[in-house]
């Protein structure tokens, strides 16, 4: 994906922020105390919070959190869902806090979008001496046969490279390198998969597939058309077809320690 697709998907959440909060998982709480784990103390920024999906998964286990998002449109429904959260306008590339000042950067479904070349040297300044910077990543578990299916029928669209375990392993295991070459800011990276699951209908998975930034971008007919393939699959699947069910997934973390 060149720059101009990169920003075209990055940009593409706002115009769906009420489905994202409403159908987007939360994230494993093994996985965000891995994460957090080596930090130097309990000060936390959640580096493009979206709606708050991870925020609030921090909060629920009593961390120190701030929240900082790009997206006006994110951000008013995070601010909407968690007001009592310090929610701040920035991004990756440009972070509104003094130097030194968290303990740890972590960043749910978002780390990918990030510039490293510009967006590192401000993570590793934010950020106090020791400090970790972690991604989170949910990917569907297709060791299910029927998720393997899934991801066959819906296309890497709605189901990409960094959705499923193996593929998120290899997708991401630079993704706290700078592209342009220059020196990194961070140490070797860890990996580690958390079993995790998110209770759904086929209506309400066909919603959350429907706001992957390959579907937001589509046109409208082939975004149709996608997803009415992805419903048909479901229909026909004897674990998806009646009432809810529990989406097996993982919760994939990219763990590193400022130099």
């Amino acid at each position: 994906m060149d720059n101009d697709q990169r920003l075209l998907h990055a940009s593409s959440f706002g115009a769906a922020a009420a489905a994202y909060a409403e159908h987007r998982p939360d994230y494993a709480q093994d996985a965000v105390r891995w994460a957090l784990d080596p930090a130097p103390g309990p000060r936390v920024l959640d580096l493009g919070a979206g709606t708050g999906k991870l925020t609030a998964t921090l909060i629920a286990m009593g961390v120190e959190v701030i929240a900082v998002e790009p997206d006006p449109a994110m951000l008013t429904e995070l601010r909407r869902s968690l007001p009592a959260v310090r929610a701040l306008s920035g991004s990756a590339e440009a972070i509104p806090l003094p130097d030194a000042s968290v303990d740890a950067v972590l960043s749910g479904n978002a780390m990918h979008w990030f510039d490293m070349a510009a967006a590192g040297p401000e993570i590793a300044r934010v950020l106090a001496p020791g400090g970790v910077l972690a991604g989170l990543w949910n990917v569907m578990d297709d060791r299910a046969e029927w998720v393997a299916g899934l991801a066959r029928v819906s296309g890497s669209a709605a189901i990409g490279p960094r959705d499923t375990p193996a593929s998120w392993r290899v997708e991401t295991a630079g993704a706290h390198l700078p592209k342009n070459g220059a020196a990194a800011r961070f140490g070797s990276p860890e990996q580690a998969l958390f079993p995790h699951g998110q209770r759904r209908t086929a209506d309400s998975l066909v919603e959350t597939l429907g706001t992957r930034a390959g579907m937001l971008v589509m046109p409208e007919p082939e975004r149709e058309a996608a997803l009415g393939r992805i419903r048909a699959f479901l229909a026909g699947q004897p674990e998806t077809a009646h009432g809810e069910f529990t989406l097996p997934m993982m919760t994939g973390v990219l763990r590193v320690r400022r130099l």
